[in-house]
């Protein structure tokens, strides 16, 4: 019986809440007062900490007598016009919550930045399970499949919803998701491109001429993985979708794509799963993942090499830019240097997923 891989202590570093520091504090008698005119029930007086991890819009932890909730705001300091736009990931949330998907509860948006000075929204907090470690250990192979099962039905029950009939009909552009994509993405990289690279030529000239039909149209969330999610402590189903910054309307399956490259990332102590035993582990293979999708979202068999290769391409543009700003100087921690260095092997997987998928050399 082989062990179960080690796990990286994310738990340590990612889970819980920290004291909030002068720089991040909040204006706690402002907000006491929108919470008693926005959120029903409310009874105060409030405490606060900050949750631990990276997200991108700081989240705080809001404890009174009563109840707990979960306020997200947009960072401090000068913000890019689109960027980090908080309303957005409360307005999906709203949405899907009273059709039965599993998300935090809605308590009230904030786009008055005379409050807090940004943008924020309250919701519940999901008191459930954080897995970050994509091989579950300690955890026993039938529990494994069926949180498996629940992350893939989870997100087919997403991509089903017709975003119309929920309010969501102007969330974004419906149709040519994947083209728009590689556009933006070409032009992105093309800005901080930094070397030739021959194979990113070939990618940026093949794969705007064979994309695969988009069969739907449907909320797609963008960032979906195991840590983006809160699962109940006493079963193995998803409690809560979290992190909604990246969604939009789109095509489900370059969504679904995303999720299955986990079956190709290295088993780093994140999401990742190559090399590991799933069979042993009771993890569903690729195809069996692929094959459960499809039978709950009723779509067809997608071409997954293809997808493969175009969101390895998209992040591997994500990644140029990172890269160009780490040489002139405007993004030099060990942590940015360590990603730049994942562009040519980016490109090299997906030029070789092109390749499988039909792209002539």
């Amino acid at each position: 019986m082989a062990e179960d891989p080690k796990p990286i202590d994310f738990d340590k570093e990612m889970v819980g809440t920290v004291e909030v520091t002068d720089e991040h504090k909040l204006d706690l008698e402002a907000l006491s007062a929108w919470f008693e005119a926005n959120v029903d029930d409310f009874a105060g007086p409030i405490e606060y900490s900050k949750f631990k991890g990276g997200q991108s819009n700081p989240t705080y932890r809001i404890d009174t007598t009563g109840r707990s909730y979960v306020l997200r705001r947009q960072p401090f300091g000068k913000l890019l016009p689109s960027a980090h736009a908080v309303d957005r990931e409360y307005k999906v949330m709203a949405a899907l919550g009273p059709t039965g998907f599993p998300v935090p509860k809605t308590y009230g948006v904030c786009e008055d930045p005379d409050v807090l000075g940004s943008k924020f929204f309250v919701m519940g907090l999901a008191d459930g399970r954080s897995l970050w470690n994509g091989a579950l250990p300690g955890i026993e192979p039938a529990d494994r499949r069926e949180i498996y099962h629940a992350m893939i039905d989870t997100m087919a029950d997403m991509h089903t919803k017709d975003p119309e009939a929920i309010g969501l009909g102007d969330f974004g552009k419906p149709t040519d998701y994947c083209a728009r994509q590689i556009s933006r993405w070409t032009k992105q990289y093309k800005l901080s491109e930094t070397e030739h690279q021959p194979k990113m030529e070939r990618l940026i000239e093949w794969l705007p001429e064979t994309i695969p039909p988009q069969h739907e149209s449907s909320v797609v969330h963008g960032d979906y993985r195991l840590d983006n999610m809160i699962f109940r402590k006493d079963e193995n189903k998803v409690l809560a979708v979290l992190d909604w910054e990246l969604s939009t309307l789109g095509d489900p399956i370059a969504d679904f794509s995303y999720l299955m490259l986990n079956w190709h990332n290295p088993a780093d102590g994140r999401a990742g799963l190559e090399g590991l035993d799933l069979d042993e582990l009771g993890i569903p293979s690729q195809d069996e993942a692929v094959e459960r999708y499809v039978a709950r979202t009723g779509y067809p068999v997608p071409p997954m090499d293809w997808y493969f290769g175009y969101n390895l391409f998209r992040l591997a543009g994500i990644m140029q830019g990172i890269k160009k700003r780490v040489i002139d100087g405007t993004a030099s921690s060990a942590h940015a240097k360590q990603m730049s260095d994942r562009v040519t092997p980016l490109i090299e997987r997906a030029y070789d997923f092109a390749r499988a998928a039909g792209m002539p050399e």
